[in-house]
C-alpha cells in the first residue's frame, strides 16, 4: 500500500466503501476474500478479539459480492484481490444479507427479543423493492409486510430464512449471509441472567438461517468467542470453525509486523518501530506471531506517535474484571503470576460455555484467551490422541498495553473512599505505623469486603477473597519498589505475603492472614494475631529474606486477623 504523511486515519471506520471512496488509511486485507472463497465451506465461524477488523472485513465482503455494488469495481482496483481475472468476474454478482448483532445489549430477555426483531425488520425494510411488482404472491407480500419490531420469536427465528427464499427466487441465485458480532447477545444474556431463554431463541435462529436453508450459497459468522456447539449450534452440522489458535486466515485479521512497519514508515513514524513493538506487539493467531491490534496502531498513528492504552480503553472490561475479582484463590494467584510477567499453564477448551464461567476456572482462562488478553506461548499436545483430554496451553499477558489495562483494573477495585484508605494504608505500612495501618485497613475492609464476596457478605469466603484482591492491589501499587510474592515456600512452610525490597536499604515485610476461629481456642482477635505471628516464627518464613542478605532488623512481620468485616493487625 502507498501511505502518505497527510493521509487521513479514520479511527474505528468500519465501512469499506467509505474508506476507499475517501482514500483514507487502509491496510489491504482483500486476500481474505480469495482465501475464504477458495476454501469452499458452506458456513464459516471466525473468532477474533474485539477491534481486530472483523466488521470491516465483513463490510469488505459485502462490497465485493453484493449485487448492490455491481458497478463499484473501483473500490477494489489496486488491491490484491483485483490481480486475478476470476475474482474480478464474480465481484457484485450475488444477493447478500449482512446482519450485525453488535447493538443487541439488553438487561432482560424481552429487551433482547425486541432488539432482534428490530434488526430483522430493518433488514426487510432495506429489501422493500421486492414488493414493487408482482414477483411475490399476495400471501408472500402479506408475510413480508408483517415483519415488524415486536413480532413473535417463532416468526423472528425463521424470518431470515424466508428472506433468502425471496431474494434467491428474485435474482435466480443463492444468497450469501454475513453475520457479525453473533455472540454479543449471548454474553449479555449471561450477564443479565436470561441465558436459557436466549439459547432457545438463537438455537432456532441459527438452525433456520444456516442449516435448513436451501437458498444459502455461503455463510460467514464472526464474533469474539466460540460459543459451545451444545449451546446454540447443536442443530448446525459441521461449520468451519476458525479460532485464534487456527492457522487459517491468521493474517487476515489484525496487522502483521511487516504491515505495521510499512505503515509507520509511510506515515513518517518509522523511528517508533521498537516502541510500537514493545507496547502493541504480542498477539498470536495460529502459528503467526507478531500480530498487532489495528485499533491501537491506527490510534497511535492518528495521535502523531503517542503511546496510550488505546485498545484497552475501548471497553469497560466489566466482565473480565468481575470474573477475576470474584474468582477463587487459584485464579487470583495465577493472575498475580501474569502481572509479574510470568507464564501460567492452563487447560483450555476453546468452546466457551458462558453458564459455566461462575464455577469453571478453565472457562475463564479460555475467555481471556479468546478476548485477546492472553497469548499462547506454547501448546502441550502430548494428549492429542486422547479425545477427552483438554490441551494444556502456556499463557502470558499479550503485551504492555494489556498489562497496563489490568493494572488499572486492579487499582479500580479500590475506587472511591476505599481507594484513598487503601493508599493511606500502604503509606502507613511503609512507615511501620501499626495504629494507622489498623485504622485504614478496617476502613478498606468495610468498603470492599462485599465487593470481593460472591456469596453472603458475611460468609467465610469474604476474607479470603478480599485478601487475594488486596495482594494484587499491593502488587500493582508497589511493583516499582518491591518484589511481591505470595503463598511461596520459605523455611518450613508457605507464607501468605512477602514484600522483598529492590533497594536493600528499604524494609522487608512478611504478612500472615488468618480468619478468627473460635473453635481453635481463639477467644479474641488478639489470639488470632498471636497465632499468625507464631506461625511466621515457627515456620521461619524470614529464611528466604535472610539468605538474600536482608538484615533481620529490617524484616517486619505482621499478623492480620479477620472476623466478619473487622480486622486487627499486630506485630
Amino acid at each position: 500500500m502507498d501511505y502518505r504523511k497527510d493521509m487521513v486515519v479514520n479511527i474505528g471506520e468500519q465501512n469499506f466503501a467509505s474508506i476507499r471512496e475517501r482514500d483514507t488509511f487502509y491496510v489491504d486485507k482483500t486476500n481474505f476474500i480469495k482465501e475464504w472463497w477458495d476454501e469452499g465451506s458452506t458456513v464459516t465461524l471466525i473468532t477474533r478479539p474485539r477491534r481486530f477488523g472483523k466488521t470491516l472485513n465483513m463490510s469488505m465482503l459485502e462490497c465485493f459480492f453484493s449485487n448492490k455494488y455491481k458497478d463499484r469495481s473501483e473500490l477494489f482496483e489496486g488491491l490484491s484481490i483485483w490481480e486475478e481475472e476470476k475474482y474480478r468476474e464474480i465481484q457484485g454478482t450475488y444477493p447478500v444479507i449482512f446482519l450485525s448483532f453488535a447493538k443487541v445489549k439488553s438487561s432482560d430477555y424481552k429487551g433482547m427479543e425486541y432488539s432482534m426483531t428490530k434488526i430483522i425488520s430493518d433488514l426487510y425494510e432495506s429489501n422493500r423493492y421486492l414488493l414493487e411488482n408482482d414477483f411475490l404472491s399476495e400471501n408472500q407480500k402479506e408475510y413480508f409486510k408483517s415483519i415488524k419490531p415486536g413480532i413473535s420469536k417463532t416468526v423472528a427465528a425463521d424470518a431470515v430464512n424466508s428472506l433468502t427464499t425471496f431474494l434467491s427466487e428474485y435474482y435466480g441465485k443463492k444468497v450469501i449471509i454475513l453475520l457479525d458480532e453473533y455472540d454479543t447477545p449471548m454474553q449479555e444474556a449471561w450477564l443479565g441472567g436470561y441465558w436459557d431463554e436466549a439459547v432457545e431463541f438463537f438455537r432456532s435462529f441459527f438452525n433456520a438461517t444456516f442449516k435448513t436453508n436451501p437458498n444459502l450459497e455461503r455463510g460467514i459468522i464472526t464474533g469474539i468467542t466460540r460459543i459451545s456447539k451444545e449451546s446454540i449450534f447443536s442443530d448446525l452440522n459441521n461449520p468451519e470453525v476458525v479460532t485464534t489458535t487456527s492457522d487459517k486466515y491468521a493474517s487476515c485479521f489484525g496487522f502483521t509486523e511487516e504491515e505495521v512497519f510499512e505503515a509507520l514508515d509511510g506515515m513518517g513514524l518509522g523511528g517508533e518501530k521498537q516502541g510500537v513493538k514493545s507496547w502493541y506487539d504480542g498477539f498470536t493467531f495460529g502459528s503467526i506471531t507478531d500480530i498487532y491490534n489495528p485499533w491501537s496502531i491506527t490510534s497511535f498513528i492518528s495521535s502523531g506517535g503517542k503511546y496510550r492504552t488505546y485498545w484497552a480503553d475501548t471497553s469497560s472490561n466489566g466482565l473480565v474484571s468481575r470474573l477475576i475479582r470474584e474468582g477463587s484463590r487459584g485464579i487470583k494467584q495465577s493472575f498475580e503470576m501474569l502481572l509479574k510477567g510470568q507464564h501460567i499453564f492452563m487447560e483450555i477448551d476453546e468452546q466457551i460455555v458462558y453458564n459455566q464461567l461462575d464455577g469453571n476456572e478453565n472457562a475463564i482462562w479460555s475467555l481471556l484467551l479468546a478476548s485477546g488478553y492472553l497469548k499462547v506461548i506454547s501448546i502441550d499436545d502430548s494428549c492429542i490422541h486422547d479425545n477427552f483430554a483438554p490441551v494444556k496451553y502456556e499463557l502470558a499477558l499479550t503485551n504492555r498495553e494489556v498489562y497496563r489495562m489490568f493494572a488499572s483494573m486492579v487499582r479500580g477495585w479500590f475506587d472511591g473512599a476505599a481507594k484513598t484508605e487503601y493508599n493511606e494504608f500502604i503509606e502507613a505500612l511503609l512507615l511501620n505505623d501499626k495504629k494507622a495501618m489498623n485504622r485504614f485497613m478496617n476502613d478498606v475492609a468495610l468498603n470492599t469486603f462485599s465487593y470481593f464476596d460472591t456469596g453472603n457478605k458475611t460468609s467465610k469466603s469474604a476474607p479470603e477473597r478480599f485478601y487475594h484482591g488486596f495482594v494484587l492491589g499491593l502488587l500493582v501499587a508497589l511493583s516499582g519498589r518491591y518484589t511481591l510474592t505470595s503463598n511461596r515456600e520459605s523455611g518450613f512452610g508457605r507464607y501468605d505475603v512477602m514484600l522483598e525490597p529492590k533497594d536493600k536499604s528499604d524494609n522487608a515485610y512478611i504478612m500472615e492472614f488468618k480468619v478468627h476461629d473460635k473453635d481453635d481456642d481463639e477467644k479474641t482477635l488478639k489470639d488470632t494475631v498471636a497465632n499468625a505471628l507464631a506461625q511466621i516464627e515457627n515456620k521461619k518464613y524470614e529464611a528466604v529474606l535472610l539468605e538474600k542478605g536482608i538484615p533481620k532488623e529490617k524484616i517486619y512481620k505482621y499478623g492480620f486477623a479477620f472476623e466478619g468485616k473487622n480486622v486487627l493487625i499486630g506485630d
